[in-house]
């Protein structure tokens, strides 16, 4: 206990004085779900990706109909930048809103796929500014991102998850499965706090 109170003090978990209430209590009490979650959603995505991959370099579809699960029901979705960017600005938060509950190298790999998540938020952010606007970068046919310039939009896109995934897993692992000489999280993530939870309490001696 002694550890997870310095740790709540130390990135100012514990009384709410640096983040809100809810930032506090996903930080902590509700972070195993919180984490969770967002892995969700990120795999939502990224198996968009895989699909989409699947479908242009296995099924050989044409690239404009490579659309992933999603464009099979709503293609103009996906053809246009709100959706994408929907991901991408989620998955921006998401990094934002986990980071205050994870410490030592968990934190230090969060911080990674945080740091590549707001470039890619960053391209995204440029795709969908040119949708609305109706202005292609450099007179393109489509809205295109500044390493889109040299690199096919799929390729990339698959790239830059890929790189905000790998960091993201490796924190997650050192978050369930700290080093021993790391200060622990606040909350009950790491498999050894689960696993100490559910021992029973010792019997007191008469």
């Amino acid at each position: 206990m002694t550890a997870q109170a310095t740790a709540a003090t130390t990135h100012g978990l514990a009384t709410g004085r640096e983040h809100g209430p809810f930032i506090t209590k996903l930080n902590t009490t509700w972070h195993r779900r919180g984490m969770w979650l967002f892995l969700a959603f990120v795999l939502a995505h990224w198996g968009e990706h895989i699909v989409q991959a699947i479908q242009i370099w296995v099924l050989h579809w044409k690239r404009p109909d490579a659309l992933g699960i999603v464009g099979l029901w709503f293609p103009e979705l996906v053809r246009g930048e709100y959706l994408h960017y929907f991901y991408a600005v989620g998955m921006l938060i998401g990094f934002i809103i986990l980071l205050p509950g994870m410490v030592g190298r968990a934190r230090t790999w969060w911080k990674v796929a945080l740091a590549i998540q707001v470039w890619h938020h960053f391209e995204h952010l440029l795709l969908f500014g040119q949708a609305l606007l109706h202005e292609n970068l450099l007179g393109k046919p489509v809205p295109t991102s500044i390493v889109q310039l040299m690199f096919e939009r799929v390729e990339l896109h698959l790239f830059y998850n890929a790189i905000v995934f790998i960091p993201m897993l490796i924190a997650m692992y050192y978050h369930l499965v700290p080093p021993r000489n790391e200060v622990r999280a606040t909350c009950s993530c790491a498999i050894e706090n689960r696993l100490r939870a559910k021992q029973p309490e010792p019997a007191l001696a008469d």
